[in-house]
């Protein structure tokens, strides 16, 4: 369970505002997942500050959300693997409208991620010969691409079945083509586990696979809330003695 608010409450008392940044979509069904989870992430604690803001698309704008906040802030990105808006957009932002604020790092691989995926495939009704395909949005920055291949790791450690990295738009291999790979070599089910947050362009993409079965997405399942959290608290665990922008692993 996160640890109370006040733990991580700065000396002169006042808390930090938690700035989830997510992508954008133009999905309305993946804007009102995302704003679910902002809700489950604020009552988590209550009386602390949280604020939804997208890097691109939706509304309100991350530039626009951090010079309207006052006091300290710590932002956390709503994204699941690195890529160019972890490493480069996201820090570009903060440097340009609020150089103070607390950065922490992207949400995956992690544990409670791994957790959240195992509960999807459960409910989606996961059989024993079924081959199961980690289906992610895919980057071209190859950092991005090994963290997904880690998070695939990381579920397979945890059903005890190989599980393969596969991505909708850059990285291979290709969803489709590991759709097609997994048909020629299985007798039972492909089954794509959605490694995306809320619905929208990506999760579309999986759900075009031509995979018997894709989970939902992992914005409802309330591991994802929990993780916010630890990274949130990880991000004032290490604060340096001056504020800094840049993204930790």
């Amino acid at each position: 369970m996160p640890a109370p608010a006040e733990a991580f409450a700065p000396e002169d008392g006042s808390r930090p505002t938690l700035v989830l940044a997510a992508h954008g979509t133009r999905s309305a069904a993946g804007e009102r997942a995302l704003a679910a989870l902002a809700r489950s992430v604020r009552r988590a604690r209550p009386g602390c500050r949280v604020e939804l803001s997208f890097l691109e698309i939706s509304a309100p704008l991350l530039a626009d959300v951090l010079p309207a906040v006052p006091g300290p802030l710590v932002v956390v990105p709503l994204l699941l693997a690195g890529g160019y808006h972890v490493h480069v957009d996201l820090p570009e932002v903060v440097a340009a409208h609020r150089p103070d604020a607390l950065v922490a790092g992207r949400l995956g691989p992690h544990t409670l991620l791994t957790s959240a995926l195992v509960r999807t495939l459960a409910q989606a009704g996961l059989r024993a010969d079924d081959t199961v395909i980690l289906g992610a949005a895919g980057s071209s920055d190859p950092a991005g691409l090994a963290d997904v291949r880690a998070a695939a790791r990381q579920l397979s450690v945890r059903l005890s079945r190989p599980v393969t990295a596969a991505f909708a738009t850059s990285g291979t291999p290709s969803l489709p083509a590991a759709v097609d790979q997994a048909r020629r070599t299985t007798h039972g089910r492909v089954v794509v586990a959605s490694y995306v947050l809320a619905p929208g362009f990506f999760h579309d993409r999986l759900t075009a696979s031509g995979a018997d079965l894709i989970t939902a997405p992992l914005a409802p399942d309330p591991a994802v809330t929990t993780l916010i959290w630890h990274r949130h608290d990880q991000s004032l665990a290490h604060q340096p003695s001056h504020p800094a922008h840049a993204i930790r692993r």
